[in-house]
């Protein structure tokens, strides 16, 4: 019958709750039994999720991997601090730190002086002259990045007409030649320099 079975299973489910309370003994026991179950869970149950998930833990682990030395494309090198403190990035240099190559100074080579000279004699030749006939006889002269700036210049305010005197270098390297060449409408600082076409004039002002 339905009644007596539930009284049946009632009457079990009291003496099994019952029985860790009869004695100090049974209750140890039951708690010994309840701590293994919860240490078996906890053990098994991590290793069962890890091994569902693809082994994604040892392929993370895999593809982080450094190179034993530390070194590489975009890495930087460690050192160990005293005592065992960790470790400490060392950055590599940023910038140079020797200074830079200066120009060697060198007599004044004859050829620069010439190219000078023969340049001033042009510069003050514009009268009765066209402005492409003028910069024609800069051209042979004069470095072609300068002549772009040279063409810009009106040969009608061109203030002397005759160079009146020898160049006179005030600044001489291997490479460039600065020198000084009077006319009658002032001085003209006119800078040679070495190019593989031979010396050529790459910048001019008036100084007086």
């Amino acid at each position: 019958m339905p009644i007596r079975t539930n009284r049946g299973r009632a009457a079990v489910y009291r003496k099994l709750w019952g029985w860790p309370m009869r004695s100090p003994t049974h209750l140890v026991v039951v708690l010994v039994v309840v701590a293994v179950l919860v240490i078996a869970i906890s053990v098994i149950v991590p290793q069962v999720v890890g091994s569902g998930a693809g082994g994604t833990g040892a392929a993370g682990s895999t593809g982080q991997s450094t190179s034993p030395s530390g070194s590489g494309p975009g890495t930087t090198d460690e050192q160990s601090l005293p005592g065992g403190g960790g470790s400490a990035t060392t950055e590599l240099p940023t910038r140079i730190t020797s200074p830079p190559q200066r120009p060697t100074s060198a007599p004044a080579e004859p050829a620069a002086l010439e190219v000078a000279t023969r340049w001033g004699e042009a510069w003050v030749d514009h009268e009765g002259v066209s402005a492409e006939e003028w910069l024609d006889g800069l051209r042979p002269l004069t470095t072609e990045e300068y002549m772009v700036e040279m063409e810009t210049v009106d040969p009608r305010n061109v203030p002397a007409s005759e160079v009146t005197g020898e160049p006179e270098p005030t600044d001489s390297y291997t490479s460039s030649v600065t020198v000084n060449l009077p006319t009658d409408g002032g001085t003209l600082a006119i800078t040679v320099i070495d190019t593989p076409q031979g010396w050529r004039v790459a910048f001019y002002e008036q100084v007086a």
